[in-house]
Order: C-alpha cells, then sequence, then structure tokens
C-alpha cells in the first residue's frame, strides 16, 4: 500500500536538503507559528472554567520539551480539540477534564504497544491520504480567514507583510515578525489597561478525578477525541512528516506518535495537564514559518513553562494582547500551501473525485469522518475501475 511520498508541494525529498537544514531564526519563527490553534482554544476555556492556568501552561512546556528530546523535529503539541469544545460549551468540570487526559493516555499506549496504530496507518489508500492532506490544509485557511475578518485591518496588514517577507532575507523569521508585531500593536492598544505582570511564581496543584469524573469523560467525549486523535494526530501527522523529514520516517511514526501522546497525558493530566496531541496542520505551519528541529517545539515549551511557573494566573492576560486576526494570516498561508500540493493537480479524473470529496468531509464533519468517507470513495472507485477494464 502506497503512502505519502518524498514529494510534497513540488519539492523532492530524500536527505537533508538546503530547504530542510536547521536554522534557529526558522525554529525560532516556526515555533509560533502555530498559535492560531493553541491560542484561541486556551483562552476560551481559561474564559468559560477557569481551569488551573499553572498546570495547562506547565503541561504545554513539559510536552513540549518531551516531543522536542524524542523527536528533534518540530513535531506540534496541540490542546484536543473536541475536549477544549465540550470545555468551552460548559460540558466538562476541571475534574472530568484530568479523567479524560488518564483514560485517552491508557489507550493511546495500549494501541501504541500492540503497534495497532501503525497497522492502521499501512491500510490507508494513498488516495485517501491525499484527501486528508487536502482537508487539513483547507480547515487551516478557512480558520485562519475566521480569525482574519474578526478584525479585518490588523489581519489584512498581517497577511501583507508575511507575503513581503517571504521575499527578503528575513523570510525565516517572518511568523515571529508578525506575531510580536501584532503583540506590540495588542499592547499600545491596551494603553492603561495592560496587565499586571507582576511576578507570582507557582506550582501544578494534584487533581485527581473520582469515579464520576471518569464516567462522565468515558459517556461523552472518550470516543470521538479517540476518532480524531488516531487520524489527525498519528497517521496523518505521520504521513506529513514522512513527506517533510523522509530521513526520519522510522523515528516519526503512528505507534511513537500515539505513544508519546499517551505516555505523556497519563503523566500530566493529574497535575491540570490539558488533555493534548500531535497535529497535522500544526505541523505544516511551524515547517512552512521555518521550522526543521526540536529547536522549535522545545522555544515553545521554555515560553508556556515561563509563562505557568512565573506569571501564574497572570499569564492569561497577557496571551490575550496578541490579536487573533494576525495569527490567523499564519493560517491561511500555510494552509493554502498544503492543500494546493502538486500531488493534486497531477491526479487522474477518477482519483481527484475521492481526494476533493474526502476533503469536504474532513471540513465540514471532521477528519475520522473524513477517513471513513475516504476508504468508501476509494472502494467505489476500485470497483468501478474493475468492472470498467472487464467490459
Amino acid at each position: 500500500m502506497q503512502t505519502f511520498g518524498p514529494e510534497h508541494n513540488g519539492r523532492e525529498g530524500g536527505g537533508v536538503t538546503k530547504e530542510n537544514a536547521p536554522s534557529w531564526a526558522g525554529d525560532l519563527s516556526g515555533a509560533f507559528a502555530d498559535l492560531g490553534t493553541f491560542l484561541p482554544l486556551v483562552i476560551g476555556m481559561f474564559a468559560v472554567q477557569r481551569l488551573d492556568p499553572v498546570g495547562l501552561l506547565v503541561g504545554f512546556g513539559l510536552f513540549a520539551w518531551a516531543t522536542a528530546l524524542i523527536y528533534r523535529r518540530p513535531v506540534p503539541v496541540q490542546p484536543m480539540k473536541v475536549v477544549a469544545a465540550l470545555v468551552i460549551a460548559g460540558g466538562l468540570t476541571a475534574t472530568e477534564v484530568a479523567a479524560t487526559g488518564i483514560l485517552l493516555g491508557v489507550i493511546l499506549c495500549v494501541l501504541a504497544a500492540g503497534g495497532a496504530v501503525g497497522r492502521l496507518g499501512r491500510l490507508i489508500p494513498q488516495t485517501v491520504l491525499s484527501g486528508i492532506q487536502l482537508g487539513v490544509g483547507l480547515y487551516l485557511a478557512w480558520f485562519g480567514i475566521r480569525l482574519v475578518i474578526q478584525e479585518p485591518w490588523i489581519g489584512g496588514i498581517a497577511l501583507a507583510a508575511l507575503l513581503l517577507l517571504q521575499r527578503t532575507r528575513f523570510r525565516p523569521l517572518a511568523a515571529l515578525l508578525v506575531v510580536v508585531g501584532a503583540a506590540v500593536w495588542g499592547g499600545l492598544q491596551a494603553g492603561a489597561a495592560f496587565p499586571d505582570l507582576s511576578l507570582s511564581p507557582s506550582l501544578p496543584q494534584l487533581h485527581l478525578p473520582d469515579l464520576q469524573g471518569f464516567w462522565v469523560s468515558a459517556q461523552g467525549v472518550l470516543l470521538p477525541q479517540l476518532a480524531l486523535t488516531l487520524t489527525n494526530a498519528t497517521l496523518i501527522t505521520a504521513a506529513i512528516a514522512a513527506d517533510l523529514f523522509p530521513q526520519d520516517r522510522a523515528r516519526i511514526t503512528p505507534d511513537r506518535l500515539a505513544w508519546s501522546s499517551g505516555a505523556l497525558n497519563l503523566l500530566l493530566a493529574p497535575f491540570g495537564g490539558f488533555p493534548m496531541c500531535h497535529g497535522a496542520g500544526g505541523l505544516v505551519v511551524q515547517h512552512r514559518f521555518g521550522a526543521r528541529s526540536g529547536l522549535a517545539p522545545a522555544v515553545f515549551g521554555t515560553t508556556c513553562l515561563a509563562l505557568g511557573l512565573l506569571l501564574g494566573p497572570n499569564a492569561l492576560p497577557l496571551l490575550e494582547l496578541l490579536p487573533l486576526a494576525a495569527v490567523g494570516s499564519l493560517l491561511l498561508i500555510a494552509g493554502a500551501d498544503l492543500a494546493l500540493t502538486r500531488r493534486l493537480r497531477r491526479a487522474s479524473p477518477d482519483r481527484l473525485v475521492v481526494i476533493v470529496l474526502t476533503g469536504v468531509v474532513c471540513v465540514v464533519f471532521n477528519v475520522a469522518l473524513g477517513l471513513l468517507a475516504g476508504f468508501a470513495l476509494e472502494g467505489l472507485r476500485v470497483l468501478v475501475a474493475r468492472r470498467r477494464a472487464g467490459a
């Protein structure tokens, strides 16, 4: 069965190319390119449920540092989206969030230990993988547009700045310059309301869930989040990583991604760590804006640790200074880059139908349903092709 090959957006892989060579500037810039997923969910969860900011930020920091050491590539760290959506909707308390992280951690470790995730990945046809890649790209671009139109002037200026910087020697720092510039703008707009940055050294507190917390989690969130994690955070992330870093195929595998996600959630959830995973979209965004090594997640992790341990509850108002419209411009560019690949343009008409429809299902519903739809569409395509060949 085919998997993603070394070609990505017209580039040829196979070894360390000039474009794939690590640079501190690119890693520093790419480290903050994925804030479009992180900030809206984190700020939304704080606003609704007032989760422990220390445990959450320290959890992200430690998860990111562990990821940097394990993979030595810009493998991202993101909040689990189904869990975050339920928290923002008021459907999960802090103890139920901890229970979810523990349950998901156990299941992911068990699946990874048995090699089940990797076996599933080897069964996915090329057309379905390409369709999911298209869907992830379209979702990123659409989410970016939604953030940009919240403050069109800021989003438009940020987008123009990113495009202009691509043609200069500052291209490796494009994302960082835009994020810093937007944060400065947000600080100037805050004026007298600028948040208190006084140090408030804090440590995470223990949050042990009860049986009721485990029951609520198992009933309402476990299965949909597990389906999304196994597809987007393991199978698709590994496939795109093989595209971007073909020399690391044996190191960044679905089973290893499931194992690291499971073990780290199991360790961090009792201390207030929010359920976290890796993500295909985050990998694309970070790579698009220069990240090539584990320095990128290490920088992001260090920032989260500093915010959580030193500022504690004062970290949230600081995060709210960054206009999300500027972050949306990063997602828009990276999403378009992922969606409009040469593989999509070269596909035969029947394969193109499978790819596009799979991508649409991913955007309209989610990646897990996109995977199921892709299997059905590819099976139908193969059946039609065989009947035509036999006619």
